[in-house]
């Protein structure tokens, strides 16, 4: 099937039509309504190059809240508060941290100067957030995604000091259970994830998930 092609309509074609790593349309913009009428339908954005290519793929690598796996030593750094725990505290700083984070076996980084700001707005009206690890007044890790009804969306994460990205995503992952969020979408499979409790589910379960948990 041929790759749909996106313009200035609202509009996206249906998830089963993607390609079978998962990408399923190209072009469009970033504006704040196409960007939340993605996530809705379970679909990302992720740039090459220019191009905004929009992706839902299947499995979807996931993780339910009340599966978190927390291992002894991060329970400890928890208990101790060894990092200073914030939420939106310096939305800017975090996807900008993420954007120019280097990363083992990527070259560049999907996070453009035009999604940093297309994520910047969503933030301003009150659907994207970061969960923050700070220490001695410096932020030291952290990660942003979309929030809409009881899902959460991730996006990227970042650490400069050793389990500072996991101990925010712990804590953010037990604040969002005790709000009512079932579900977090991780996108694909990362081994990080993986050993929090992370889990493969196929598209449409994913997506029937999508239409119970978001209003």
């Amino acid at each position: 099937m041929s790759l749909s092609i996106l313009d200035n309509e609202l509009v996206f074609p249906p998830a089963q039509f993607a390609e079978p790593d998962g990408l399923l349309a190209i072009g469009g913009d970033l504006s704040i309504e196409r960007l939340l009428l993605a996530y809705r339908k379970g679909i990302f954005p992720w740039y090459e190059g220019r191009h905004i290519l929009w992706w839902c793929p299947d499995p979807r690598f996931v993780l339910f809240p009340d599966e978190l796996k927390v291992s002894k030593s991060m329970q400890q750094l928890i208990r101790r508060e060894a990092f200073d725990f914030r939420i939106n505290a310096d939305f800017r700083q975090v996807i900008s941290q993420c954007k120019t984070m280097a990363r083992r076996g990527q070259e560049s980084t999907w996070i453009t100067d035009e999604v940093r700001e297309a994520y910047i707005r969503l933030h301003l009206a009150g659907y994207a957030h970061s969960a923050e690890a700070w220490q001695d007044g410096q932020l030291i890790g952290g990660l942003y995604g979309i929030r809409m009804g009881n899902v959460f969306f991730g996006e990227s994460m970042f650490s400069k000091v050793s389990n500072a990205s996991k101990y925010a995503f712990i804590c953010y992952v037990q604040k969002l259970q005790t709000e009512g969020v079932q579900l977090i979408d991780c996108q694909v499979y990362t081994e990080h994830l993986e050993s929090l409790g992370a889990r493969m589910v196929s598209r449409d379960y994913f997506l029937q998930g999508l239409n119970q948990l978001i209003p």
